[in-house]
């Protein structure tokens, strides 16, 4: 095979693989109100159905993303796919909410194996010239997954209830591990005679979990206050490890030293945190205040992902041609109009400006998040691409997990343990509009992070 074919069919398999992850994390969120149904589940437990995956690949990111450097990135890739496939057949048996909840955690790993190590063997691959447009094929991808989500997994739900989203990434998950088994015949291992920093892991584990936590411990103030105090302790012992560690899970010095990196990758965390929410809360709102059912809402929550999967690899060419930071920042302040127009939102408002809003959104992620990676993939050398691999798909799932984290929170100061019903959808809106107006401000405040690599990016 030559080293274009074996290059682009690197990149089908990569894309393929990407596709399932987000597949699987919008999918549930059309089934939320048939899981709450059966295990009379109240709104905070929902939330958790999703933060448990998405604090499961935060924890396990960054770890993997330095196991790839070390051991090889199609060896976690395959390891991950397979993993997947495997819970994803044990979770339609749970028995309870909270089991729900433990397998999502499980998935979550095999999750993290996948997209640890996905971008950084695309970046290995492809020569700078072509890197923007074969990220934003990838990056489409992840798109194409989540569009795919809400419609087919909507359609399941209604046919064949909420389990059956989950029995579907099974064969998925089986057919994309021996893709890349059969079709990936090299492997990458930019560090394979440096050590793993092993202390460093489990710091940085706990203090995830712990500020995970304390989210949902809001209402007990002293126990609050406990994981709190718990989770800042924590992050300060990580940094200290980290700047004595001889072969650190996360070089500091990276993100001293690399300017437009660290800003980059503030600006992923801020731009994740600010828009992943959006489906969670549009999903429960559609179905309990519109009155759709999970095909319906799957239909209209396709909107946002479909643009941006129509977009990405536009985006992504235009990164090869103009200043990629630049366009990530425009991204950014389309992406703050979009959800300023969500916070506006009641139980009238029409579905049409609902399908607007996921326009906007679906644009302005398009248009950050392909550039951004390149800039960020781009600023670091070789060696050092799982780590950077692995610390972007780390600020992006913080960036989710932070995201969810505050709709906890809000949930949880408004709402307590009630479900969402009825009665209760008054005060459900009122904390969805509050929710968006604090994304909003996180897209502003990544503006100004993004306009702060303007002169340091190449």
């Amino acid at each position: 095979m030559s080293e274009t074919a074996s290059k682009w069919t690197t990149l089908l398999a990569i894309s393929v693989a990407q596709f399932l992850m987000p597949f699987m994390l919008s999918g549930i969120t059309v089934a939320l109100p048939s899981i709450a149904t059966e295990f009379n589940a109240s709104a905070r437990e929902l939330s958790l159905v999703v933060i448990s995956y998405t604090t499961s690949v935060s924890i396990f990111l960054l770890p993997l993303g330095r196991l790839g450097d070390i051991y090889g990135r199609r060896n976690i890739l395959q390891k991950g796919l397979f993993l997947f496939a495997v819970v994803g057949l044990l979770v339609p048996l749970a028995w309870s909410i909270e089991s729900v909840i433990i397998l999502r955690f499980i998935q979550g790993l095999g999750g993290a194996m996948v997209s640890a190590s996905g971008m950084a063997i695309v970046v290995s691959v492809f020569p700078v010239e072509e890197r923007g447009r074969a990220l934003g094929i990838a990056t489409a991808s992840i798109y194409l997954g989540i569009s795919c989500g809400p419609f087919i997994g909507g359609a399941l739900v209604t046919l064949l209830g909420w389990r059956s989203i989950f029995y579907i990434s099974v064969p998925l998950g089986l057919a994309m591990y021996m893709l890349v088994r059969l079709r990936l015949k090299s492997e990458w291992a930019g560090a394979k005679d440096e050590g793993f920093d092993w202390p460093g892991t489990v710091v940085y584990s706990l203090l995830i979990i712990f500020i995970v936590v304390a989210s949902s411990k809001v209402e007990e103030r002293s126990l609050w206050w406990l994981f709190s105090v718990a989770g800042a302790s924590l992050t300060g012992l990580f940094l200290y490890l980290e700047m004595r560690a001889k072969s650190p899970l996360l070089d500091l010095g990276l993100l001293r030293r690399n300017k437009v990196f660290a800003l980059s990758s503030v600006a992923t965390l801020l731009n994740y945190a600010a828009t992943f929410g959006v489906t969670f809360f549009l999903s429960l709102y559609l179905q309990y205040a519109k009155g759709l059912s999970p095909a319906k809402t799957g239909i209209l929550l396709v909107i946002q992902p479909a643009f941006q999967s129509i977009f990405s690899p536009y985006c992504g060419r235009l990164s090869d041609r103009y200043p990629a930071e630049r366009l990530a920042t425009y991204g950014m302040a389309i992406c703050a109009v979009g959800l300023g127009l969500a916070a506006l939102m009641t139980p009238e408002t029409s579905l049409s400006f609902i399908g607007m809003v996921l326009i906007v959104l679906g644009i302005g992620f398009a248009l950050f998040s392909s550039p951004n990676t390149s800039v960020i993939l781009g600023s670091v050398p070789p060696r050092q691409l799982g780590v950077a691999s692995g610390f972007l798909a780390t600020m992006r799932t913080l960036g989710m997990m932070f995201s969810m984290t505050i709709i906890t929170l809000l949930l949880s100061i408004f709402m307590g343990d009630l479900a969402v019903s009825v009665e209760t959808l008054p005060t459900f809106i009122d904390s969805m509009k509050i929710s968006f107006v604090v994304f909003a401000l996180l897209c502003v405040l990544g503006i100004f992070c993004s306009l702060g690599r303007w002169s340091r990016a190449k």
